[in-house]
């Protein structure tokens, strides 16, 4: 019996490997062969040929982002997100097997209707399909315009020069895609290709009349569904299908979006917009170290997961304008501090980690320089009575300081990479004493939580 099966997370750094490794480690165990295709920042690797569809008995589908199942018509699915291949791979590897006589042809995992993590596979879904596609512009655009900054804060002012230049491809091309991209494939995710135009045109329009990224979300799902009622209102006759795609749902979608956005949408979620940004320009200095703290907490709960995306994506739209943000600085020191904290702890609780563990904290400490939060993934997944509650003590440390020291971040991405860049962190030594003091936090709490392996 041969299985398929594809992951994908949405910055397709970390989750999509670990869940792709995960169900390749449990078939081996069961087995069971099997292929993962994964959808990473690089793009698909591992693909899966026409020929092993061909020959194979199901596929496991474990994405957080949409993920197109066309090419695996007449094959029964078995549909799940990346942290079910993570921390369930068996069960997963298990309901895939089990397909053989089965007549449905998508089988949610599990198929308990009542599990919290149902409604992931809608909005939560389109909207990380959007923030997916979108990082890498956000990642590329910021560390531009950082490198810009090298040069003195105000050296893009003179045109024709280098800093000049990298402003103009970082933040007057990058990051002015940014939007429209979230948009387009937020949109892309709800109604496939021809959701693409309506959703980049709000988008464009979203950044044209000010209302940013909140208004891009909207703009995103908005063009979106309105494909899905052109398509089930419009019919054409047999002989016109053809206009559909290329005509009338572009024309039409398109235009009852960019009106929307104009006429209905668009003030109000400026306002909405121009108020946040207000509000975080005026955060009293208690206030501020609250929302650090908060932003800590969310950073390190699931360490990758829904609500770590969701303090990540808060602090991408605080720097959507191409200007140093508190709330982003935050948002990576606190998603930094977990993996280091990890390692660290390996390092001086010895008697508290098998040989296996002290290995992975040696990459733990590399994955969290990087701000790759997700390495704390395996300690928090063996112990988490004892570790999610440390990591959460120093990430929210992390954030609170952050905020304390009004340090603030010009780019979105980077970890440690990004502070030699001159200008690119404001406060970057107290930014380090930060970073610094949320990790021992968390070793510390580890190292004392955690019993001894004897």
């Amino acid at each position: 019996m041969k299985l398929l099966a594809v992951t994908s997370c949405p910055t397709g750094i970390a989750h999509t490997y670990m869940a792709a490794e995960a169900l390749q480690m449990a078939a081996e165990e069961l087995g069971v062969e099997i292929k993962v295709e994964t959808y990473g920042s690089i793009g698909v690797e591992n693909e899966i040929t026409e020929e092993e569809i061909n020959g194979a008995h199901a596929v496991i589908i474990a994405a957080d982002t949409k993920i197109d199942k066309t090419k695996f018509e007449g094959l029964p699915i078995v549909e799940g997100t990346v942290q079910d291949a993570i921390k369930n791979p068996k069960q997963l590897i298990e309901e895939a097997m089990k397909l053989e006589n089965t007549k449905e042809d998508v089988v949610k995992f599990p198929k308990s209707k009542d599990r919290h993590t149902q409604g992931k596979k809608g909005p939560y879904q389109h909207l990380m399909t959007g923030v997916s596609y979108m990082i890498p512009f956000v990642v590329a655009g910021g560390i531009l315009i950082a490198i810009s900054f090298a040069f003195g804060i105000h050296a893009a002012d003179n045109e024709g020069t280098l800093p000049w230049a990298l402003s103009l491809i970082g933040g007057g091309s990058a990051f002015a895609l940014m939007i429209p991209i979230l948009s387009g494939f937020i949109a892309f995710s709800i109604a496939d290709r021809p959701g693409l135009v309506p959703g980049m045109i709000g988008g464009m329009l979203s950044s044209q009349i000010g209302a940013g990224f909140l208004g891009g979300i909207i703009a995103g799902f908005l063009a979106g569904y309105t494909i899905v009622l052109l398509r089930k209102w419009i019919k054409l006759p047999k002989a016109m299908e053809g206009l559909m795609p290329v005509l009338v749902l572009p024309l039409l979608s398109s235009l009852i979006v960019g009106l929307l956005m104009i006429y209905v949408i668009g003030t109000p979620a400026a306002a909405m917009n121009a108020g946040l940004s207000n509000w975080l320009d005026n955060l009293q200095e208690g206030s501020a170290i609250i929302l650090g703290l908060v932003l800590g907490l969310m950073m390190a709960f699931d360490m990758g997961g829904p609500i770590n995306k969701a303090a990540y994506t808060f602090g991408v739209g605080t720097i959507a304008a191409g200007q140093s943000s508190s709330v982003m600085a935050a948002v990576m020191a606190a998603g930094m501090t977990p993996p280091i904290g990890i390692g660290i702890a390996t390092l001086i609780y010895k008697r508290k980690f098998t040989k296996e563990e002290k290995e992975a904290g040696k990459a733990a400490l590399v994955l969290g320089i990087s701000f790759i939060t997700e390495g704390a993934i395996p300690f928090a997944a063996a112990d988490p009575i004892r570790v999610i509650p440390s990591l959460m003590a120093g990430s929210g440390v992390a954030g609170a300081l952050t905020m304390l020291f009004k340090v603030k971040l010009a780019v979105p991405h980077g970890g440690v990479f990004v502070l030699p860049i001159p200008n690119a962190v404001e406060g970057v030594l107290l930014y380090t004493v930060s970073i610094l003091v949320g990790a021992l936090i968390t070793a510390v709490m580890v190292g004392n939580l955690k019993k001894s392996i004897d």
